[in-house]
């Protein structure tokens, strides 16, 4: 099976041996974004919760935009967040990039710890739209 690899500058590179992204049998697997902005590589965790989920989904649109897809091609999303308690709040944000009728599939669990300690990170899989 062919496989694209996708990488862009618009969202935080990878800090290990992975992509941000690859493209194989018609689908697009993100790799879990956390909440770094790309042009500084800054941690974006100091403020609210709300701005960091907005944050992880800014890089997950930039790499759904780079592979030639939008957040309405997601179909699955992994979300793990460091404690359940924040639910709520990160739910209303994450709203925002998916339209109810149609929104992905999903699972939101908690987790002990994630990488540079940050609140959340969500991975997600995509359809990719014919010949991209």
């Amino acid at each position: 099976m062919a496989r694209k690899i996708i990488n862009t500058s618009s969202a935080p590179a990878p800090v290990g041996p992975y992509n941000q992204a690859i493209i194989a049998g018609g689908m697009l697997h993100i790799s879990g974004q956390i909440a770094i902005v790309p042009a500084t590589g800054e941690l974006k965790i100091d403020g609210t919760i709300e701005e960091e989920t907005h944050q992880v989904m800014k890089n997950i649109g930039n790499i759904l935009a780079e592979a030639g897809c939008s957040f309405d091609d997601v179909v699955k999303c992994s979300v793990f967040v460091k404690d359940m308690h924040l639910y709520g709040r990160i739910n209303a944000v994450y709203a925002e990039y998916f339209n109810d009728d149609t929104a992905p599939a999903r699972e939101l669990v908690e987790v002990a710890n994630l990488p540079k300690f940050v609140n959340i990170e969500i991975s997600t899989l995509a359809v990719v739209p014919t010949g991209k």
